[in-house]
């Protein structure tokens, strides 16, 4: 009796330790749910992502996983808060206002491109909430906020640049980033199917300083006076 009763004591403690460890620093539990569940949703997307493969990829539990985000949907909705907030602070770090405004909008081409290609989970978690016709998305007030600072900054470059007679009057700041990130977006997001029909490799890297180049000249010739 006595030695089934220690063993008992011993199998809860060891059960318990880790959400003691876990407990303890609840900003890199929570981070490393983030991230795990970064990586499931964007190899998976929303409907084949699984709790229990997030709490393991994180080395947590469901429990945790629960306390932190709620539930599997809210978990998934701050997943891609943190992927726009991500892009959104380092495109604030550019400070395309202060350069010349040729100068602002190549910068932020060519920083789009390449946050696109370091980072294709960002991709990915894009392809799946378009999937679901925004519906997680359209929850977020905190997005709407940081959009409004990312459009209202390539404005003012878009402004000075038709002062000084560079862009043409009608240059519309929405148009512009859309056609800077659709250009980068369906280059990558399609890259193993038009390799394959048109017998071009797009991932080799001459391919892809090529299309760098493009979509800062595209992007440039859509709005020079």
């Amino acid at each position: 009796m006595d030695d089934s009763s220690g063993k008992g004591v011993k199998k809860t403690a060891r059960r318990r330790a880790p959400d003691r460890v876990l407990q303890r620093d609840p900003e890199r539990t929570r981070a490393a749910i983030l991230e795990a569940a970064t990586q499931e949703f964007a190899e998976n997307g929303m409907g084949g992502a699984r709790v229990d493969a997030i709490a393991e990829r994180a080395g947590t539990n469901k429990r945790m996983l629960y306390h932190y985000f709620g539930d599997k949907e809210q978990l998934y909705l701050h997943v891609l808060e943190e992927a726009y907030v991500a892009i959104r602070t380092a495109e604030r770090a550019l400070h395309i206002g202060d350069r010349t405004p040729e100068e602002g909008i190549t910068e932020l081409a060519l920083f789009t491109w390449r946050y696109f290609l370091k980072n294709p989970e960002f991709l990915s978690l894009l392809g799946t909430e378009n999937l679901h016709r925004a519906r997680w998305l359209r929850q977020s007030v905190r997005l709407k906020e940081l959009h409004s600072h990312l459009i209202g900054e390539l404005s003012q470059v878009l402004e000075q640049g038709k002062a000084s007679g560079v862009f043409i009057p009608t240059a519309d700041p929405l148009n512009v980033y859309l056609t800077i990130a659709s250009l980068g977006y369906f280059y990558l997001s399609n890259q193993y199917t038009l390799s394959t029909i048109f017998g071009r490799d797009l991932a080799v890297p001459e391919n892809l300083d090529a299309w760098e180049r493009h979509i800062v000249h595209v992007t440039l010739a859509s709005i020079k006076a």
